[in-house]
C-alpha cells in the first residue's frame, strides 16, 4: 500500500516510512490483498516553514559472483575427459578460453536524486527526480531509468483537504542478445573466441569442439534485445470533516503502464540464419482505476475512546497486447518494413476484471490500556466462477499494555509490556489468471479447416471455483527492559483451506488441466524481533536481531485424493510439507563398480518394507525425501555504531535448513554424458571414482553413459543454507562549521558494499533461490557492489 491505497509505484528515495502488518486484526482494513500481511509505505511530503533541497548521488561498480561454483579450465577439462572419452587429440590445449571471464564485466552503477519540499500551514509541496544508469555484470545489459514525482496538499477550508500524488517511472532495458548467459557455463576452454585478426570466431563453420556451436562474442555483433516502459501513477484523495467526529474520505488512483519490447536476429547469425534475420516486437498497455470511499466516526467519552469505519472500494481493471514476429529482413535492418514475411502469426487480446470490498470496522479502547478491533469484510472478485465469487471474512484483536497499570507503572525494569492476540479470516485471489474459472477456446491453426479459422477448447470451465479462505490466530508480547531493551515475540497459527492450484488432467480429457481448490494447509511459526541498545552517549551501538520459524503442513486435498501433482518434484500430499522434495534417493556410488546407486524400497509377501539399493534408475522408489525447500528458519542482524560525525552500519542476513534442487548440475557433472559441455570443477569434498575399493562421491565416468546418474534425485539436492553480509555502509557527516559558510544545512558521504561476502555449502553460484520454488539453474549471478555517495540538504 502506497499512500494509502493499495498497489502504487514509487521510488526507494522518495520513502518516508515503512510499516509491516502482519496479524489479522492489523490487516482487516485490507482485506485479501492483506493475505500474507501488508508493507505500508507512506512517500515523503513537504512541511511548513522554510523551503528544503536536498541532493544525492551515488557511484560505483559492481561484479559478479561466482560463489563456490568454478568452471574448468582447458587443462583440467582434458584430463578429465580423458578417463572416458577416446576422441581427444592434444589439438585441443590449443586454446583456454574462459568463457566466463569473456561473458562478465564490472558494471558501473550511478543514481542521481534532487528533491524540493516545503509549504505553508494551507499548503505544503514535494518534487523529486530521479536517474538511475547500471550497466548489468553480463555484458551488453544495462539498465536506465528515470522518475519524477510531485506531491501536494491544499487546505482548501478547514473542513476540506485534498492532496495529490503524481509519479512517473520511464526504465529502458537493453538486454544481452547473444545468449551470453548460457554459452559462459556451457562453452568449452578448447574453443577459441577470437580469430587471428581479432574478429569474434563464427562457431557454425571450422573446428568446433562445443556441443552448441555458438560464440556469443559474434552475436553480439549483429543481434540486438531492448525494452522500455512508462509507469504513471496518480492519486487524488479528498478527506472532509463532516462534523466534528465525522470524516469522510475519498482516495482515487489512477495508473497506467505502457511496455514495448523489440528483439533482431540478424542474418548472419546462427539465431537468424533459420529465417533469413528475424524481429520480434511485443507491446502492453493496461490501466487501473480504483476508488476507496471512508466514513470514519471517532471520539473519546472520559476514558472510553471509539472509532467506527465504514469502507467501500472498486477496482477495475484492463490491459491489451499485441506481438508480432516476422522474418526475411537484410543483414543490419530490424525494420518490420523490410521483412517480406511472418514467422508466425501476430496475437494478442485484452483483458479486464473487478474487485470490489465492503467494510465495516470498530476500535474500542479504554484507559489506554485496553484495546479491541472487530472488522467484517465482503469482497468480490471476477476471477472466481459464476456459483461462487464473493467471499466473506472477519477479525477479531485484543491487546494490553500491561505497563500502564498501576503496579508496572513506576517499574525500573519493565518500562513497556504489552500483550497482544488476534483471530480472523481472510481472502485470497492470486495465483490465477483473470478468467480462471471459464471455459475457454483458441482459436489455432490446428483447428482450423478448409482454410477458415476454428476454434478448440483450451481450459475446462469450473463455475465453482472460488476464494482461497485463511483462519489465522495470533498472540504476542512486546516489552522494553531498562529503556534499552526492545522485545517482541509472535507465534502465529494459520489453516488455509481451498487452495488454488492447477489440476494436471488425463490428456484423454482434451484438457491439461483444471483450477481447483484443492485443499487445507496449515502453517504454524514464531517470529521475533530483538533491539538493543548496547551504547548510549558520544559512542552509540545499537542491534537488531530479527528471525522467523516456520513449518507447514498438508492437512487435506479434495475429493478424497492424497496427493495433488502440481509438479514432479514437489508435489502436495497429505501429511507432508506443502515444498517437500518428492524424488529417487540418492545412495551414491557403488565401491565396487563405480555405478551409481539409488535406494529401492520393496515388500515382502507380509507387506514388511525393506531397503535395497539399485543402479537400475527407473527401478529406484520415487519417495517423499522428508527435505524441504522451506527454510527452517530465516532472519537478519543489523549493527549501528555511531561516534562522533561518523556512522557505521552493518546488515547480515541467513536462511538455514532449506534445501536447494541445483539443476544445472545435470549440465555440468554429468558424469561423461555431455562431453562437449564445459564441466565444473569438484566442490570441497567431493571426489571421483576410479578404482574399486573407492568411496567416492561421484560415479564411474563414462562417454554417452545411459544409466541416468544424472537424472533427478537427491544427488542434487543441497543445503541451501547461507549467511551473507547483504550491506556494509560507513558514512561521515560534514562538521556544521564547515556548512555553515557554504549555507549548507548538512552533508554527507558514504561508502557502502552489498553482497560483499557469503558463507555456504551449496556448490553453486549462489543459493539464494525464490523459497516457493527451490530450484537453481542456470541463473544470473548476484553481484557484488561497491557505491560511494554524498547528500546534501540546504
Amino acid at each position: 500500500m502506497v499512500d494509502g491505497n493499495i498497489g502504487g509505484n514509487y521510488n526507494p528515495s522518495d520513502v518516508e516510512t515503512i510499516t509491516v502488518l502482519k496479524d489479522a486484526a492489523a490487516t482487516g482494513l485490507y482485506g485479501s490483498r492483506a493475505a500474507n500481511g501488508v508493507i505500508i509505505i507512506t512517500t515523503k511530503q513537504g512541511k511548513a516553514g522554510k523551503a528544503v533541497v536536498n541532493f544525492s548521488t551515488t557511484v560505483g561498480y559492481s561484479e559478479a559472483s561466482t560463489g563456490n561454483f568454478k568452471l574448468m579450465d582447458s587443462q583440467e577439462l582434458y584430463d578429465y575427459q580423458s578417463k572416458f572419452y577416446t576422441g581427444l587429440t592434444p589439438e585441443r590445449l590449443n586454446n583456454n578460453t574462459n568463457w566466463w571471464d569473456l561473458a562478465f564485466r564490472r558494471g558501473l552503477v550511478n543514481t542521481h536524486t534532487l528533491s524540493a519540499s516545503g509549504g505553508t500551514d494551507k499548503s505544503t509541496f514535494y518534487l523529486s527526480g530521479n536517474y538511475y544508469k547500471e550497466e548489468g555484470t553480463l555484458i551488453d545489459n544495462d539498465k536506465t531509468g528515470y522518475n519524477l514525482r510531485g506531491n501536494f496538499t491544499q487546505k482548501l477550508s478547514d473542513k476540506f483537504k485534498v492532496s495529490a500524488f503524481l509519479n512517473g517511472i520511464f526504465i529502458r532495458d537493453d538486454y544481452n542478445a547473444g545468449g551470453t548467459l548460457y554459452d559462459a557455463y556451457v562453452n568449452m576452454p578448447f574453443d577459441p573466441a577470437y580469430n587471428a585478426d581479432g574478429t569474434p570466431v563464427d562457431a557454425r563453420y571450422g573446428t568446433w569442439y562445443g556441443r552448441d556451436r555458438d560464440n556469443f562474442l559474434h552475436t553480439l555483433q549483429y543481434n540486438t534485445s531492448r525494452a522500455k516502459s512508462f509507469n504513471v501513477s496518480a492519486d487524488v484523495n479528498l478527506d472532509y470533516n463532516i462534523l466534528k467526529n465525522l470524516t469522510l474520505s475519498s482516495y482515487n488512483r489512477a495508473r497506467l503502464v505502457n511496455y514495448r519490447s523489440d528483439s533482431f536476429n540478424d542474418k548472419r547469425t546462427k539465431s537468424g540464419a533459420t529465417n533469413n534475420g528475424t524481429a520480434y516486437a511485443s507491446t502492453s498497455y493496461s490501466n487501473t482505476l480504483l476508488t476507496s470511499n471512508r466514513l470514519r466516526y471517532s471520539n473519546t467519552f472520559g476514558k472510553h475512546t471509539l472509532a467506527i469505519l465504514a469502507v467501500g472500494e472498486i477496482e477495475q481493471g484492463y490491459s491489451e497486447s499485441l506481438n508480432a514476429n516476422v522474418k526475411n529482413l537484410p543483414a543490419g535492418r530490424d525494420a518490420f518494413s523490410t521483412a517480406t514475411d511472418i514467422v508466425t502469426n501476430p496475437s494478442g487480446g485484452n483483458d479486464t476484471y473487478q474487485f470490489s470490498k465492503y467494510l465495516g470496522q470498530v476500535d474500542y479502547s479504554y484507559n489506554n490500556k485496553y484495546f479491541a478491533v472487530a472488522s467484517y469484510v465482503s469482497e468480490y472478485s471476477s476471477r472466481f466462477g459464476s456459483n461462487k465469487p464473493n467471499g466473506n471474512f472477519y477479525q477479531l484483536g485484543a491487546s494490553w499494555i500491561a505497563s500502564n497499570e498501576d503496579f508496572l507503572k513506576d517499574n525500573k525494569t519493565i518500562t513497556f509490556l504489552k500483550l497482544r492476540s488476534s483471530y480472523g479470516t481472510t481472502g485470497n485471489a492470486y495465483g490465477i489468471g483473470y478468467y480462471a474459472a471459464l471455459g475457454l477456446y483458441s482459436i489455432s491453426s490446428g483447428a482450423s479447416y478448409a482454410g477458415l479459422p476454428g476454434a478448440a477448447p483450451s481450459q475446462k470451465a469450473n463455475p465453482d471455483l472460488t476464494w482461497e479462505k485463511s483462519k489465522s490466530a495470533n498472540i504476542g508480547v512486546d516489552i522494553t527492559l531498562f529503556k534499552r531493551v526492545d522485545l517482541s515475540i509472535d507465534a502465529y497459527h494459520k489453516e488455509a483451506a481451498s487452495l488454488l492450484f492447477f489440476r494436471p488432467l488425463p490428456a484423454t480429457t482434451g484438457y491439461s488441466g483444471v483450477y481447483e481448490n484443492v485443499g487445507n494447509v496449515r502453517n504454524r511459526g514464531i517470529e521475533f524481533n530483538l533491539t538493543t541498545k548496547n551504547f548510549v552517549g558520544a559512542f552509540k551501538w545499537e542491534t537488531n536481531l530479527n528471525m522467523a520459524f516456520n513449518r507447514n503442513k498438508v492437512l487435506e486435498v479434495n475429493q478424497g485424493r492424497s496427493e495433488v501433482s502440481t509438479g514432479a518434484r514437489q508435489p502436495i500430499a497429505v501429511g507432508h510439507n506443502m515444498d517437500e522434495w518428492f524424488m529417487p534417493v540418492w545412495s551414491g556410488v557403488d565401491p565396487a563398480t563405480g555405478s551409481p546407486l539409488w535406494e529401492n524400497r520393496v515388500k515382502d509377501a507380509d507387506g514388511k518394507e525393506f531397503l535395497t539399493y539399485t543402479s537400475n534408475y527407473n527401478a529406484a522408489s520415487r519417495l517423499y525425501t522428508g527435505k524441504s525447500s522451506a527454510p527452517k528458519f530465516t532472519g537478519g542482524l543489523t549493527n549501528d555504531f555511531e561516534y562522533k560525525n561518523f556512522t557505521l552500519s552493518t546488515f547480515f542476513n541467513f536462511v538455514y535448513g532449506n534445501y536447494v534442487y541445483n539443476d544445472s548440475r545435470f549440465f555440468f557433472d554429468s558424469d561423461g554424458l555431455y562431453e562437449s559441455y564445459n564441466q565444473m570443477q569438484l566442490a570441497k569434498g567431493w571426489s571421483r571414482w576410479e578404482k574399486p575399493g573407492d568411496l567416492a562421491t561421484h560415479p564411474k565416468p563414462i562417454h554417452g553413459r545411459a544409466d541416468n546418474s544424472n537424472a533427478t534425485s537427491t544427488r542434487y539436492l543441497e543445503d541451501g543454507s547461507y549467511i551473507r553480509l547483504r550491506n556494509v555502509t560507513l558514512g561521515y557527516n560534514l562538521p556544521s562549521a564547515w556548512l555553515s559558510r557554504a549555507k549548507i544545512s548538512r552533508a554527507r558521504i558514504f561508502v557502502s558494499g552489498d553482497n560483499l561476502w557469503t558463507l555456504t555449502k551449496f556448490s553453486g553460484t549462489d543459493p539464494e533461490v525464490e523459497l516457493g520454488n527451490g530450484e537453481s539453474s542456470i541463473k544470473y549471478p548476484i553481484s557484488k557492489k561497491l557505491l560511494v555517495g554524498v547528500n546534501i540538504t540546504l
